[in-house]
């Protein structure tokens, strides 16, 4: 961002220029235009005039406007003054504007300020301010002119400037009175609307000092306004009352009240309306000054058309009034009408409190200073003056006439600046504030200025409180009328008559006290009603009650009818009606609240309820408990203090009740209310009227049967205050009472209930008998007739039968009787008809079952614990032996056929006799249960009976439904019943043990019998086996092959549904999935190892370039299911890459056999760090895993170089990147790895530490896992000389340093900088000193570097006896390295500074800045432009390739066009360099159809990619190639050896086909393209021997190899060591100079040939005789033989035998490409 200029001192430049100075001009018409567009009101001029007359202490204004005759509308010929009138009226149109006033004539300030715009008042007493209100005048007029006392002045045009002049008039000129004389623009201004007109006057004469105004039209007098004002009165404030306003500017010192009389006579003609308007707007466009409201009525009429009438009744009266009113008017237009209003009006004077600094903005915007005091006053109507001014208006016109609209508020008073404004107060009152500082225009107030808002603000809210004050005043006034209706009606408590009576004017009052919202500004009512009701300092206002006047927190607004508690004051339902506006505005702010129920609480406390008061209050609370209106624990409050005389009269007769005791109520549907009660239950009486819900919402329960008679119960007996007629054991006709009143609820009763009345009567003597009262026990049915002499019951027959049998009462005799008399042996008498013979169990059943309702449940028991009757032999006949009828079955074939106990029952048995239900009951069964049919089976089985056991099997089946199995527990047995498919028929197992799954039988599970599989369900046999039981097996026994492993996983495949929650969990965690285990030297074939599902990943793993760390399994599609289900995935995630990563990283580095590999997973890592960072456990694991790699660089200086100490110089110049050093690679945790942040002390110490690869987003996750800076581990030390005494070099640096730098940053990203340019020019100062080093140490070794510095950058130095605090850059004397000043620059500078920020800051610093600017200098487009030259050389290269296949096709083209016939003879032709003699196509016909001397030389060169080959090495120099010997052999370049060429020569080559030039060219260009980098991560192979059956003597050999990959050169050529080596660091900081060095030799050759760099690898292994090989089209060069041919020479600089000797076997091992074998072809094609 550019500086800012320094704008004062170009002022003060300005004002100091020599030039002339020249004044502001004014064009004054259009100030005047301008400014009166601001006056967009009515009767603008005439307020303007009004105001200064009142200003000048006027009391009478005089306004008469003259007009002139129509020039097309004759006048009348008559002399009627109606008509003349009317003329006039219609047709004439305004001359002039005549304006006269009696107050003080002008002075010389005045008449001095009339001509001039914008000076105005400077009183601060008067309503003028701004100076601008007479130039209103120039509206219609062109050249006023002004008489005041003795003077004059007239105002006229030139051009656009107005121009004065004064005169002094003599004595007979002279008058008092001040004249305003404005004559018309032009005479097409009609007579304006009468009506509005004298409506603005009215209101305007309302609070200006004038007293009288007259109207007139020519020679009428249309209007008189006389204004009268009776003495005031003081009006006392209230101590409550905050007289000091918000921001405390003002404070209201008094008050004093005011009774205003308006008087207005009028001319009839005033009101009168022509029947068309449009000869009224015919003029012309109407004066602005006196605009009538015609267009306006026009508009209104014909808008009215669209409007729907609402109305239409109401309208047509209004209309047919208007009608009469009017014809009255046209009657008499010159008639008279008379109105008097009376007008109240607080005058409040307040003082201001201002500071000078806001008095001095005040009057810079007012021109005048703000008044110290200045007066508010609010005008209301009250409400008996307001019927006194109705009534006295009279006149022909009066009815029609509203001439005091506006001074009446009615609807909305408004804000009074001496005459009326725009705004509105929002309350039917008027407010005059004569200090409140209007807008220009005067129509609305100013709220924007600053400081005239304030001021404003704080008026407005002045005028509030004025407002509450007049309030208080007329609220005192009504209670003194209230109080003097007491005293004449002789009360002391005011009623219902006496508050209706100044009901209606405490209505006016409210009514004209209620807030709306103020227009146009919302705004000034806010502010105005928020001071009126928040002046007062407590939260109340006095208001009539029905109790009298008093404040609002004693009043409630009585929303409901409560005539229970008749003494709480409350609004009057009236007042609540009509001035509900009030009300609302009373609640809003809170001061007035409904009445609560601590009111009512009050009044319950003050006096007791009479009966029917307590009826009113119950039916009440009870409604409001009901419907949730009252909380419960009010309710209980209330009920507490309430307290009510037991009588529905009003004379306080009967007992007292205690609502707080109360606890139930009588439900007459379940208790009659005629029967006593305890004594915390209500009398029905009181709550006969309310609900049951409403009673329980009192908290009350419900009387209840059992409380209730254990209260009888417990008075029973005399023992409480009834009398012997209600004691229930004491009287059999109470009893005869309370007994049907339990025996009608009994069937609704609860058995606890039951059981309770039971305890409570069965002991007592409550049954009513025929021998008196008796216990139930002691009493019988009446039924019971067997004997005379038992106690049977009487007077219960309206009691239920089971309420006495609950009781007791007995419908049997004794069981013990029976069995005496019915069991007992016979008994023989003398007499036969009397011998008593015994019973049979027949026959004992059949009397049971005949009294069986009435056998009491005791004995039921009995008769079921006690042997009775005789079991069914196999001969049909009855035991011997007793059974209880529990322990027999029904007698019938199908169970006799299980071989179960039966019932012996002479004949058929039937179940549904009277007899069988019986026996039923007592419980013969009827089939067999779970219990004894299961046993049956199973012993049947295990004996051998397996009919039996079938039949058993077969009824339990088919009988299942019905008699219940299906609901019992059958799986919960432990008897092992069903047989097994397949297994010994008398094995049997639980129904939990088998299943009918066939499938589930590869688990291990048994299966049911087939034939028994349809009703499993009903035997309790699951289909399959529970999951978590197969999970189990599946768990503790995995599958040992895949076969096993698919055919399991396929069967948990069809159990997919079952496979969640826990058995879900336990698979993702179990290892149950055979992984095949990669084939090593330690495993033996065919073993396999276990993972979890989530550990392995489905498919062959064939396109993920991580399937060399992960297991891949494929089980099939079905089974794969099965294993997605628990967790395997297709492809592994990033976080489960990391996670194997974090765990073996070891492994994966040895599988990956690739620094490039490893560190494509470790960015791959990077990448998704934002994803990894979230699981905390694992970063916890990856902070602490040694998985980062990292790298050691072994250092130049260790290198063959000192071995060569003679040669070092020469090897700084020969050696340039080659210098850089051998990198090793080792896997560390990331606290053991250094991030490069400092190259040059990475460059002294490298070798010493693990260094983080050199790349951004790596840098940052290694950061990130915890690893340092190398900056951090580096100390320095610094050795500075003594500053030197000229420091001119010092102060030319920082000047270059200032200016370059900018440059420099304004390529920097935001978040590598530390400090900007900016801080450098504050806090860096450049000193030049005589010396300068640097000493480095890396901490915690002992490893120091010293050297010489031209420029160092340190903070806080002592040189000597001078000190140079904060950061310093010292610097040599003379020419220094713009390097050193650049790197010390950049640690400043950058956070992370690199290189290239030195280098680039160093260009910047040595560069012209002209030089820069012309070039463009930007450092991120030279790094594009690099890298896009590195694509356009790759894109060369493959263009070059295409070049040369297009060349190849087409000389194969040319070649199938001559079809040249081979020529058994060989001619010689030239040898490309590296053939050997025995090529094939050494013996291809070179002239190729042409005859060619053998002697004669022949230029073979050509264009293309291989001659291309020869020129890089120097065999072709622009001649033509020697003639070769006869022989044709060459000899072979080394290391082949010389032999080679007699073992040629000697060698008879038949003749062989033609091989044509392209297809070599094709096969060579195949070769190139086939080579490709190694990436595996060693190189093992066995030695191997092949013979050649070219050569019977010759066999091709190939040695073993064991290397293993350990570093690259810079130029990223890998290096591979022997498995032997013992010492690998020591070779690799010994040799990292020579390796570089051979790695540039064989790049040289690999680029000459267009083959990429990645298939060249160097290896160096002592004991192999191998000088290179080809493995898998990758090309290894031995580093052992380049040590020792050619390091010596490549040290002094002597690269060429070595290039040519590396070329040719790059060449060996590229046509191996082609031929793998040593054989001739190979030969050739080397």
């Amino acid at each position: 961002m550019a500086n800012t200029p320094d704008f004062n001192a170009l002022r003060a430049q300005a004002m100091g220029s020599g030039l002339d100075e020249e004044a502001v001009t004014v064009n004054t018409r259009a100030l005047i235009d301008k400014v009166l567009a601001r006056y967009s009101g009515e009767w603008t001029v005439l307020r303007e005039l009004l105001q200064n007359a009142a200003d000048a202490s006027a009391s009478k204004v005089t306004i008469k406007f003259e007009t002139v005759p129509s020039s097309t509308v004759p006048a009348p010929q008559t002399s009627e003054p109606s008509t003349v009138l009317k003329h006039v009226i219609l047709n004439h149109t305004l001359k002039r504007l005549l304006v006269s006033n009696n107050g003080k004539a002008f002075g010389c300030n005045d008449w001095a300020r009339l001509k001039r715009i914008a000076e105005g008042n400077p009183d601060e007493t008067k309503i003028g301010a701004f100076g601008v209100g007479f130039y209103s005048v120039f509206a219609d007029c062109e050249e006023p002119f002004v008489r005041s006392g003795g003077e004059a002045m007239a105002f006229y045009w030139k051009g656009n400037s107005l121009f004065t002049r004064r005169l002094q008039l003599s004595e007979a000129q002279s008058n008092p009175d001040t004249n305003f004389v404005l004559d018309y623009r032009n005479n097409t201004s009609p007579i304006p609307n009468l009506l509005t007109l004298c409506q603005f006057l009215a209101s305007s004469i309302t609070f200006v000092g004038l007293s009288n105004v007259e109207l007139w039209l020519d020679d009428t007098r249309l209007l008189s306004l006389i204004k009268l004002t009776a003495p005031g009165v003081d009006v006392k404030i209230p101590k409550t009352l905050e007289t000091k306003t918000h921001e405390g500017l003002f404070r209201i010192e008094s008050v004093v009240r005011e009774t205003v009389q308006l008087q207005a006579k009028w001319v009839n003609i005033v009101a009168w309306k022509p029947k068309s308007s449009s000869s009224i707007s015919n003029g012309g466009t109407q004066s602005s000054t006196v605009k009538g409201a015609t267009s306006t009525q026009s508009l209104k009429s014909f808008f009215s058309k669209f409007a729907q009438n609402t109305n239409t009744a109401a309208a047509d009266k209004a209309a047919q009034e208007e009608k009469r009113s009017q014809d009255a008017i046209s009657e008499d237009l010159v008639g008279e009408c008379n109105a008097i209003i009376f007008l109240h009006v607080n005058t409040a004077n307040v003082r201001a409190r201002i500071n000078a600094t806001f008095s001095q903005e005040l009057e810079r915007a007012t021109k005048k200073p703000p008044p110290k005091m200045t007066k508010l006053a609010v005008l209301t109507t009250s409400f008996d003056e307001t019927a006194a001014s109705t009534s006295s208006v009279t006149g022909t016109a009066s009815k029609s006439t509203d001439l005091f609209a506006s001074v009446l508020p009615s609807k909305s008073g408004r804000i009074f600046i001496g005459f009326p404004t725009h705004q509105t107060t929002g309350l039917n009152a008027h407010i005059s504030a004569q200090s409140v500082i209007p807008t220009v225009e005067r129509e609305s107030i100013d709220l924007n200025a600053r400081w005239v808002r304030m001021w404003n603000m704080e008026m407005l809210r002045a005028a509030g409180t004025v407002c509450r004050i007049a309030w208080s005043g007329e609220i005192i006034h009504l209670n003194e009328k209230l109080t003097q209706f007491l005293s004449d009606t002789k009360q002391t408590k005011a009623r219902a008559d006496h508050i209706a009576k100044v009901l209606p004017e405490a209505i006016h009052m409210l009514n004209q006290f209620t807030f709306r919202e103020s227009t146009p500004s919302s705004q000034v009512g806010t502010l105005i009603e928020e001071a009126f009701w928040t002046c007062n300092h407590n939260a109340t206002i006095e208001i009539l009650s029905s109790c009298g006047i008093m404040p609002s927190q004693d009043v409630r607004i009585a929303t409901e009818d409560l005539s229970f508690v008749e003494g709480i004051p409350v609004l009057p339902p009236e007042l609540m009606k009509q001035a509900n506006g009030f009300i609302k505005k009373l609640m809003d702010y809170g001061i007035i609240t409904d009445i609560t129920t601590g009111d009512i609480k009050k009044e319950l406390e003050r006096q007791a309820l009479n009966g029917k008061q307590l009826v009113e209050f119950l039916q009440w609370l009870g409604h409001k408990a009901h419907i949730n209106e009252v909380d419960p624990v009010i309710v209980r409050s209330l009920l507490d203090v309430a307290v009510a005389n037991d009588g529905l009269d009003n004379d306080g007769s009967g007992k007292l009740v205690v609502l707080g005791q109360i606890k139930h109520f009588v439900n007459p549907s379940r208790i009659p209310g005629i029967v006593p009660v305890p004594p915390d239950t209500l009398s029905f009486k009181f709550t006969k009227n309310l609900d049951k819900p409403q009673l329980e919402a009192l908290g009350w329960e419900d009387l209840q049967i059992v409380p209730w008679l254990r209260w009888q119960v417990e008075i029973s007996g005399g023992r409480g205050p009834l009398s012997k007629d209600q004691d229930l054991t004491l009287s059999p006709s109470f009893a005869g009472v309370v007994l049907p009143i339990i025996s009608k609820q009994w069937d609704g009763l609860s058995q606890s209930s039951k059981a309770t009345i039971a305890n409570l009567l069965s002991s007592r003597t409550v049954i009513p008998t025929k021998l008196g009262m008796r216990t139930p026990s002691e009493s019988y049915f009446p039924s019971v007739k067997v004997f005379d002499d038992l106690p049977v019951v009487t007077g219960l027959s309206s009691v239920k039968d089971k309420l006495l049998v609950a009781l007791g009462v007995r419908k049997t005799i004794e069981l013990d009787l029976v069995f005496e008399r019915l069991m007992s042996p016979p008994e023989y008498a003398a007499d036969a008809s009397q011998a008593r013979p015994a019973w049979s169990h027949v026959d004992l059943i059949k009397y049971l079952a005949s009294v069986r309702s009435d056998i009491p449940p005791d004995d039921v028991k009995r008769l079921r614990s006690t042997a009775i009757c005789r079991a069914e032999t196999e001969s049909g006949k009855a035991s011997d032996q007793r059974y209880c009828v529990t322990d027999l079955f029904e007698p019938n074939d199908i169970l006799r056929n299980l071989g179960l106990k039966l019932l012996q029952w002479p004949g058929v048995f039937r179940p549904g006799s009277e007899e069988g239900r019986f026996l039923t009951f007592l419980g013969l069964k009827t089939y067999p249960g779970v219990a004894e049919l299961i046993p049956l089976i199973a012993s049947a089985g295990a004996n051998g009976n397996f009919g039996l056991r079938d039949r058993a099997l077969k009824y339990f089946v088919n009988f299942h439904f019905q008699h219940g199995y299906s609901v019992q527990e059958t799986a919960a047995t432990k008897i092992p019943y069903l047989p097994l498919e397949g297994e010994d028929p008398t094995t049997s197992v639980l129904p939990t043990q088998c299943y009918t799954d066939q499938s589930s039988k590869i688990m291990g599970f048994r299966i049911l019998r087939k034939d028994l599989h349809p009703h499993a369900a009903r035997l309790g046999v699951e289909a399959h086996p529970p999951i978590l039981d197969c999970v189990d097996r599946l768990v503790q026994n995995p599958p040992q092959t895949h076969r096993k492993a698919t055919d399991l996983f396929s069967y948990f495949a069809t159990r997919l549904n079952d496979i969640n929650g826990r058995p879900l969990e336990i698979l993702s965690q179990a290892s149950f999935v055979p992984v095949s285990v990669k084939p090593r030297s330690s495993t033996p074939k065919g073993s396999v190892r276990f993972l979890p599902p989530r550990l392995c990943f489905l498919g062959t793993g064939n396109d993920d370039k991580y399937a060399e760390i992960f297991d891949y399994e494929d089980f099939g599609s079905t089974a794969n299911s099965f294993l997605l289900r628990c967790g395997s995935k297709h492809e592994p995630s990033t976080q489960e890459l990391a996670q194997l990563v974090v765990r073996e990283p070891a492994r994966v580095f040895t599988v990956f056999d690739s620094p490039d590999k490893y560190l494509d997973l470790l960015r791959t890592m990077a990448a998704s760090w934002p994803i990894l960072k979230k699981d905390k456990a694992l970063v916890k694991d990856m902070k602490k895993a040694p998985f980062l790699i990292g790298y050691k660089e072994f250092a130049a200086q260790n290198s063959p170089r000192a071995r060569h100490s003679k040669v070092a110089s020469t090897m700084d110049a020969v050696l340039e990147e080659d210098d850089v050093g051998i990198r090793t690679y080792e896997l560390a945790a990331a606290d053991q790895v250094v991030i490069v942040d400092d190259v040059i002390s990475y460059n002294l110490f490298k070798g010493n530490f693990l260094a983080a690869p050199m790349e951004e987003d790596l840098e940052n996750f290694y950061l990130s896992l915890g690893s340092i800076f190398l900056s951090s581990m580096v100390e320095q030390r610094f050795q500075i000389g003594q500053p030197i005494e000229d420091q001119t070099d010092a102060t030319k640096l920082e000047k270059l340093i200032r200016e370059r730098i900018k440059l420099f940053m304004h390529e920097i990203s935001v978040d590598q900088i530390r400090h900007n340019a900016a801080w450098i020019e504050k806090n860096l100062s450049i000193v030049v000193v005589k010396s300068l080093s640097i000493k480095k140490s890396l901490r915690a070794r002992n490893i120091s570097h010293t050297e010489s510095k031209t420029a160092i950058q340190a903070k806080d130095q002592q040189l000597g006896q001078k000190f140079f605090g904060g950061y310093t850059l010292f610097v040599m004397p003379g020419t220094r390295d713009l390097y050193d000043v650049s790197q010390a620059l950049s640690a400043l500078l950058l956070l992370r500074p690199k290189p290239q920020h030195a280098l680039t800051l160093m260009v910047l610093l040595e560069t012209d800045l002209y030089k820069l600017r012309l070039r463009g200098y930007n450092v991120e487009r030279i790094l594009q432009k690099k890298a896009a030259e590195k694509k356009i050389a790759e894109e060369q290269r493959k263009k070059q390739l295409e070049a040369e296949q297009q060349s190849i096709n087409e000389q194969e083209a040319a070649r199938n066009a001559s079809q040249l016939q081979i020529n058994n003879g060989i001619f010689g032709h030239p040898m490309m360099p590296g053939l050997f003699p025995d090529s094939p196509d050494r013996r291809i016909n070179g002239s190729q159809g042409h005859d060619h001397d053998a002697n004669t030389p022949v230029d073979r060169r050509r264009g293309g990619f291989f001659n291309a080959i020869t020129r890089a090495l120097g065999g072709d120099d622009g001649r033509r190639l020697t003639q070769l010997p006869e022989t044709g052999v060459a000899l072979p370049p080394p290391p082949y050896s010389p032999s080679d060429q007699d073992r040629a020569m000697t060698t008879t080559t038949p003749a062989q086909p033609v091989t044509a030039p392209h297809q070599l060219q094709q096969n060579l260009v195949n070769a190139i393209k086939a080579s490709r980098a190694y990436n595996s991560q060693s190189v093992v192979s066995r030695p191997e021997v092949h013979n050649v059956s070219e050569t019977q003597t010759f066999c091709d050999a190939k040695p073993a190899q064991d290397i293993s990959f350990y570093a690259q050169t810079s130029s990223g050529v890998k290096i591979y060591l022997s498995n032997s080596l013992a010492d690998k660091s020591k070779f690799m900081a010994e040799n990292s100079t020579a390796l570089n060095a051979f790695a540039a030799i064989l790049m040289d050759c690999a680029d000459t040939l267009a083959l990429s760099r990645a298939s060249i690898h160097i290896f160096h292994d002592y004991g192999s005789s191998t000088i290179a090989f080809n493995q898998s089209q990758a090309l290894f060069f031995n580093y052992r033989y380049f040590e020792t041919l050619h390091l010596p020479d490549v040290l002094q600089g002597k690269k060429g035998n070595a290039i040519i000797y590396w070329f040719v076997v790059l060449c060996h091992e590229l046509a191996h490409n082609l031929v793998a074998d040593h054989s001739s072809a190979h030969s050739y094609y080397t």
